[in-house]
């Protein structure tokens, strides 16, 4: 019989002689996947593959199996770890785990950078299981801890390369710290330049792996290597999204994996799953169904720990963030352009529940009503993440929709945006700048127009000198906000020395993404005393409560999962009343009129 991957990665293949194709039928019925495709081949996915390798000891002819090498030793890796991790899962700590203190000596004289008792304690977790994942708060420095990790598994003599894979944000820590850390920095390079493929370690982003994993593979398996996922949440979707299914193609030819992320659960277990399917294949995905499937995430937390390891934002002795949610009231107008496109969207939604693009536009869509009706008629520009690119609406000419957008230009200003400026405005007062979240880029051209007085700095993907905009924001006292979505700068970039007060327009569904931009301005190094504050606008009965109720439940998960009380207390927002229902709509327009902007 001969054993290799399948078509995909996620898949393996078993093939017999015609004379034992009886066998293989028996064989089958012990996979719960196990399907047979023709005769004499059986395609089982590899993580029940590995799970229950004990199925193949009942084979009539053992000596005649072939293994693809590759798989055969990711099998005896596995085998291997499933006795690990049993031993950490019982005893609540790996045999043999190290201590803090055995760091220094483990780094030796030539790591100069310096590390907290945090950043010990994880380092020694992590060294004392083959493979690992970091699960630490963004700005716990889990950067500098993936660095040592490798720096002390080279000096071991067993790993010789690095290849990170992370978000095109990453790049900068990542060099920063290799220099920073090291008297002898590594010879890293980022991926496509010259000379790449002959560094030490390599830097590569998620949108190019997908066509370089032939390459990247060869390097992985020319020398011992450590793959190590930055962001890790971003490959969450496992064999079915295509980041999760290259970084799981070059799993299996590296000696050791790590994964970093602040956020390792943002849609539930099944992120979980897939982070643990890459770095322990077979009995991780296992493991977390049998801890999180009897549903008590308290218990879950206990069992899981040993697994992982997490610094959370109370070891970072960072002063208290305050967050507030703010719900606003649509004006008459605005609110029935709500009601008519709601109705327009509905008996299409309830026929689209399998189809996620069409459900996701309507979304979109929704979303927009819910900031302002303008957005509507414009739709998004190129610069949007795709999932966020819709044309502007089309209804049927004669319905009640098609009459109110007609009339577009004469709706009232958003009252979200209303409230930007009162805050904005009363912060400016106080010498206070202010980071300001919208998901759709026409909003933060609008809020642009209309914040012109306090000299906005705009960032987003169609933005050509980021970091002109940002050193603006960060060092020049005129410029009191900052307008930016997610999508460009939620990672990779520290505020919290300029900035501590952070506006959202809308949010989305996406919990680890607001997690990860409530960060930029909450993060180690923040000064004793600094008050943080972080306003959540809603608007009354629209898709922003449907969200808001979501993220909750995201939130709570999350928190509970990581043993992280901060994580669970963002689930239940402080709710506060607006301030900017004080501005009477002649104000506005004198305002709007102040800053040459137009009030749609």
């Amino acid at each position: 019989m001969e054993i290799g991957f399948g078509n995909n990665v996620a898949t393996a293949r078993l093939r017999s002689s015609p004379e034992r194709e009886g066998d293989l039928r028996r064989l089958a019925l012990k996979f719960r996947t196990g399907v047979l495709q023709m005769s004499g081949v059986l395609e089982v996915e590899v993580d029940d593959l590995l799970v229950n390798l004990a199925a193949l000891a009942g084979w009539p002819e053992p000596r005649t199996v072939v293994w693809d090498p590759q798989l055969a030793a990711l099998a005896t890796d596995s085998a291997s770890d499933a006795q690990t991790m049993a031993a950490r899962l019982d005893s609540g700590k790996a045999p043999a785990e190290l201590s803090p203190d055995d760091v220094p000596g483990m780094l030796g004289s030539s790591w100069i950078g310096d590390l907290t008792s945090f950043q010990r304690r994880d380092i020694a977790r992590l060294l004392s299981l083959k493979h690992g994942a970091n699960f630490s708060v963004p700005g716990a420095g889990k950067t500098r801890v993936g660095l040592a990790v490798f720096h002390a598994l080279r000096a071991r003599g067993g790993i010789r390369r690095l290849l990170i894979v992370g978000p095109k944000s990453c790049y900068e820590a990542w060099l920063t710290e290799n220099q920073t850390c090291l008297t002898d920095p590594l010879d890293m390079a980022v991926y496509g330049k010259d000379n790449g493929t002959s560094a030490e370690a390599l830097i590569v982003n998620y949108e190019r792996l997908d066509g370089a994993s032939n390459e990247l593979g060869q390097w992985l398996t020319a020398r011992p290597s450590m793959l190590l996922l930055d962001e890790a949440h971003r490959m969450k979707l496992g064999a079915e999204g295509t980041y999760g299914a290259a970084c799981l193609a070059l799993g299996p030819r590296a000696r050791h994996r790590l994964v970093l992320t602040g956020t390792p659960a943002p849609n539930g277990p099944k992120d979980l799953e897939n982070l643990f399917a890459f770095v322990w294949p077979g009995h991780g995905r296992q493991k977390v169904l049998q801890a999180v499937g009897g549903g008590d995430l308290a218990k879950a937390s206990q069992v899981l720990r040993p697994l992982f390891t997490r610094t959370t934002k109370d070891e970072l002795g960072l002063p208290p963030v305050t967050t507030s949610l703010r719900t606003v009231a649509l004006p008459p107008l605005h609110q029935e352009v709500h009601d008519a496109l709601r109705g327009h969207f509905s008996a299409r939604a309830t026929g689209s529940e399998s189809d996620f693009l069409a459900l996701g536009k309507i979304v979109v869509y929704m979303l927009m009503a819910a900031t302002s009706p303008a957005l509507l008629a414009v739709g998004s520009t190129r610069y949007e993440p795709l999932t966020y690119q819709v044309p502007p609406l089309t209804v049927p000419d004669g319905s009640p929709l098609a009459a109110l957008m007609r009339d577009l230009p004469n709706y009232e200003l958003s009252p979200k945006y209303q409230e930007v400026l009162a805050i904005v405005a009363a912060n400016a007062a106080q010498g206070r700048k202010t980071l300001v979240w919208s998901t759709f880029i026409r909003s933060l051209n609008t809020l642009g127009r209309i914040l012109g007085e306090f000299r906005p700095a705009i960032v987003h993907g169609g933005t050509e000198d980021r970091d002109a905009e940002i050193k603006r924001f960060r060092n020049d006292p005129e410029c009191m906000v900052l307008l930016s979505n997610a999508a460009t700068l939620g990672e990779g970039i520290s505020l919290h020395h300029e900035c501590h007060d952070a506006v959202y327009v809308d949010r989305d569904f996406a919990a680890g993404r607001f997690l990860q931009s409530l960060d930029r301005i909450h993060r180690l190094g923040l000064a004793p005393g600094t008050q943080t504050r972080i306003t959540v606008l809603a608007s009354e009965g629209t898709i922003d409560e449907l969200v808001e109720h979501r993220l909750s439940e995201k939130l709570r998960f999350m928190g509970s999962i990581l043993d992280d009380p901060a994580v669970r207390e963002l689930a239940d927002l402080y709710e506060e009343p607006a301030i900017g229902g004080g501005l009477d709509q002649r104000d506005i327009q004198v305002l709007m009129g102040y800053f040459g902007a137009a009030a749609a």
